[in-house]
């Protein structure tokens, strides 16, 4: 074999006995940087070394400052592992190494992101006519959306943004509920717009419906944007979108909802009433990296209006050979980028309708054995109603929940991350790996019971 196949069955190698080693290994990496530093050596060679000696240096020298995110027991963030299709089509990602710009550049990659933009307007019940781009993650889908919302309450009071930018136009005002995720605000700082108006949310992260209405009608009407939240990061609850967004339109405002990992309940009948009235939106962010679990690099904006995103995100040079009919770049911010929908297509196609649903409810059903597992344990409490894949629980006093979580991680079963939550200190567990089985479960709660118990 050539130097390239060579490495790339070196590769092979080492990915499978990684995935291989998920099920029994510690979480928690067992390597610091400085080890790696010095396991991969701080000097450049002189000259050159074969492909495949490069790639085991990376994976033996990396492996142990791997920690198991795929692992059906890391709970810490909201993110999920990778379904086999999708690992596979992403390395096809890199081996075809498309540019997925343009349409007749790429049409292979523009296809597959046409059916699987399809596909993912109707499980999660949003206009089948609307704009799907694919950007890095939902940070970048959140700015996309924004953007598009930004531009277009501001043409709607006679400002031109693109051709006149922010400087002398009228302030755009955006109002968010108090619990929204911070992705939401680092969006709002790219785009210029400052920090937005805050509204009171519930016990549970919600925003208030009445709290949102009485600040859309105080004082004379401004461009305005309301950002919603479907699955609160601590506690998953999702925003009550018919009475937000009635009140939205009532005030003329751009409605963008914020759902990286929340929107996905739509695609299961027995989660889609929390999504009731999302529909009724202008846009809306999600990742396909948490609850699809397809590779990292994946988020998804979707805009009712395709000409407002395209407005937005478009752009023009005379070297490209656009499409009279517009091109996959004019839905993202990016020219250069990875082919994100080969995977999502894989992982779609992969699982089907039912098999979408059937991981929804199972991550659902995981978060709810969480729960009363905890509940079950004397000094422990569940702080949150668990109505999707998030559970917050606390240990007493906020030493002792610390002192938990410490135990918990130097034990490597599982791996569960803190926070601050209503003024407290908690577990937090996201329940979003496809690969978490009931014996995760159980083998994360007696390990939490050993961290309870100090052994």
């Amino acid at each position: 074999m050539d130097a390239r196949e060579t490495a790339l069955q070196q590769a092979y190698e080492h990915a499978v006995r990684w995935l291989a080693s998920l099920s029994d290994r510690r979480v928690p990496a067992d390597a610091s940087v400085d080890d790696i530093v010095r396991a991969l050596g701080a000097t450049l060679p002189s000259g050159p070394s074969t492909p495949a000696d490069v790639v085991d240096l990376l994976a033996t020298a990396c492996e142990p400052g791997l920690t198991a995110f795929p692992s059906g027991r890391f709970y810490g963030f909201v993110i999920g592992g990778t379904e086999p299709a999708a690992l596979a089509a992403d390395w096809l990602v890199s081996a075809w190494d498309q540019n997925c710009v343009l349409r007749a550049v790429s049409p292979a990659h523009t296809a597959v992101e046409d059916i699987a933009g399809m596909w993912l307007l109707d499980l999660l019940g949003l206009p089948e006519d609307s704009a799907v781009g694919f950007t890095t993650g939902a940070t970048m889908a959140n700015f996309t959306c924004l953007a598009a919302g930004r531009d277009t309450v501001l043409r709607r009071s006679g400002w031109n943004v693109a051709r006149d930018g922010l400087a002398g136009g009228p302030p755009v005002r955006v109002v968010v509920g108090q619990d929204r995720h911070m992705a939401v605000d680092l969006a709002l700082r790219y785009l210029g717009l400052g920090e937005p108006e805050t509204v009171t949310s519930d016990d549970q992260g919600r925003i208030e419906a009445g709290a949102l209405r009485r600040a859309l009608t105080a004082g004379e009407r401004r461009p305005t944007i309301v950002v919603l939240q479907a699955g609160d990061i601590h506690s998953g609850a999702f925003d009550p979108f018919v009475e937000t967004i009635r009140a939205a339109r009532e005030a003329d405002a751009w409605v963008h909802v914020d759902g990286a990992f929340g929107l996905w309940a739509a695609a299961s009948p027995a989660y889609a009433h929390l999504t009731a009235g999302c529909a009724g939106a202008d846009s809306w962010a999600t990742d396909a990296h948490k609850t699809l679990n397809v590779p990292y690099d994946c988020g998804l904006a979707v805009v009712r209006d395709p000409s407002a995103v395209r407005a937005a995100m478009g752009q023009r040079g005379d070297y490209l050979i656009q499409h009279e009919h517009g091109d996959p770049f004019d839905k993202v911010p990016e020219l250069s980028r990875r082919g994100r929908a080969f995977t999502v297509w894989a992982a779609l196609r992969s699982l089907g309708r039912s098999g979408v649903t059937d991981l929804v409810d199972r991550l659902c059903r995981h978060a709810a054995s969480f729960a009363a597992g905890i509940a079950a344990i004397e000094e422990a409490s569940v702080l949150n109603d668990v109505v999707f894949t998030q559970v917050c629980a606390g240990f007493g006093s906020d030493e002792r929940t610390d002192e938990v979580l410490t135990r918990l991680l130097d034990d490597g079963t599982a791996w569960i991350s803190g926070s601050t939550w209503q003024g407290r200190r908690v577990m937090r567990i996201s329940v979003s790996n496809w690969s978490t089985t009931e014996d995760d479960v159980t083998r994360t709660l007696d390990a939490i019971r050993r961290a309870c118990a100090g052994t």
